[in-house]
């Protein structure tokens, strides 16, 4: 591939071509918290395992079947993360990460939310194994998406950032990507988000 054709910034491609804190073998990983997202028919799922140490984020791995962009945003991530807070890791938003890689293209934006979801994954699991489980903040929140694990907090936060259609809120949560059952519930969740903050 030319460089001409490389649509990406360079730190993008940096992160694409040497990925850093790739899972080699879980087997091995002493890990404290473990999280997986997404869903392999779709071609996109995120495996992401911590240690911690005094709620300090102490080392990350993490493995993907996702894009260059889901693997370039999460191989920043695990860098952004690193001698973190829980608490602070926890709230780390796919915009962070895009901010932090110098942008995406557009239509790419959507692959950047693997890894922060199953980061928060791994933080709940964290959380749970550590009698924590007030921490949790997904508790409160319904799952509208079965497939990707998509909750109405996940919409909440879309039409925050943005999304005002269905195609929109399908790009920054992956929503409805795999059987789509879930399309009616997401976009009436969605407009009464609208209303509530815009209109």
């Amino acid at each position: 591939m030319s460089d001409s054709n490389w649509v990406y910034t360079e730190n993008v491609k940096d992160h694409f071509m040497n990925p850093r804190n790739i899972l080699d073998n879980i087997e091995e990983y002493k890990y404290d918290g473990y999280g997986k997202t997404g869903n392999i028919q779709c071609g996109d799922e995120m495996l992401f395992v911590i240690q911690v140490k005094d709620n300090i984020i102490t080392d990350v791995k993490w493995k993907t079947y996702g894009c260059a962009s889901a693997i370039a945003s999460t191989s920043k991530l695990s860098e952004m993360v690193v001698g973190m807070s829980l608490d602070k890791a926890y709230h780390i938003s796919p915009q962070d990460v895009v901010k932090a890689l110098g942008g995406l293209p557009d239509k790419k934006i959507h692959c950047s939310v693997l890894g922060d979801r199953a980061l928060r994954a791994a933080i709940d699991d964290y959380y749970r194994k550590h009698g924590m489980d007030d921490k949790i903040e997904a508790q409160n929140a319904k799952v509208v998406c079965n497939c990707m694990n998509v909750t109405d907090k996940d919409i909440e936060d879309a039409v925050l950032e943005g999304a005002r259609d269905f195609k929109t809120l399908q790009e920054m949560t992956k929503l409805g990507t795999v059987c789509g059952e879930c399309k009616d519930e997401a976009l009436t969740i969605m407009e009464e988000y609208i209303e509530k903050y815009f209109d």
